[in-house]
């Protein structure tokens, strides 16, 4: 009589596949972690945009004097781009000056203080955003004579570069076009 011996274990067939399968599950995790750690980097362009916004909003607000008297005839428009104030309706926002304590123009006047507070602001915001662009517009006010008035509103939009997070090969990497972050500002 002869007994067939019962093998237990696994064959070399069920192991390849169970590695084959974990290979895939693998693959898919690290995918996930790399768009993940992506999504990271863009996350935190967008907060730097959103708190630089806010610091100009601040330093407008600090110099009430210009961006709420001062500059309150007529309507405004400042544009940056890269470190540089490139344009503005306000010739002496173009002008550098340097109003930090022991500075050549210390004290400042309201405008040298705001045209040092948007120089200084360009400056530091270039570093922190790639290709940055920013676009300061301040409309002027409802004259005095209109019922309730209005207040000066100013929008600080600004604009930079962002990489995409690929999910496939084919938009793996690819520029998209600039976000855009846009505060609105009462001075």
């Amino acid at each position: 009589m002869t007994r067939r011996r019962q093998h237990s274990g696994f064959t070399l067939i069920e192991v390849m596949v169970s590695l084959i399968i974990i290979g895939v599950g693998m693959l898919g995790i690290a995918k996930i972690q790399a768009l993940a750690y992506a999504s990271t980097g863009t996350a935190s362009l967008r907060s730097l945009a959103a708190l630089e916004a806010s610091s100009l909003a601040a330093a407008m607000r600090a110099n009430r004097n210009y961006w709420s008297v001062t500059a309150a005839t007529v309507s405004q428009t400042i544009t940056i781009t890269g470190a540089n104030v490139t344009a503005s309706t306000d010739p002496l926002l173009l002008i550098a000056y340097n109003c930090a304590l022991g500075g050549g123009n210390a004290p400042c006047t309201a405008p040298q203080l705001a045209a040092y507070d948007v120089q200084q602001w360009a400056a530091n915001l270039n570093p922190l955003l790639p290709s940055a662009t920013a676009t300061i517009f301040c409309e002027a006010p409802v004259p005095a004579g209109y019922p309730l008035g209005s207040p000066i509103d100013c929008t600080v939009q600004l604009n930079w570069a962002e990489r995409t997070v690929g999910i496939n090969v084919q938009s793996d990497g690819n520029a998209m076009l600039a976000p855009t972050y846009t505060l609105y500002v009462e001075p």
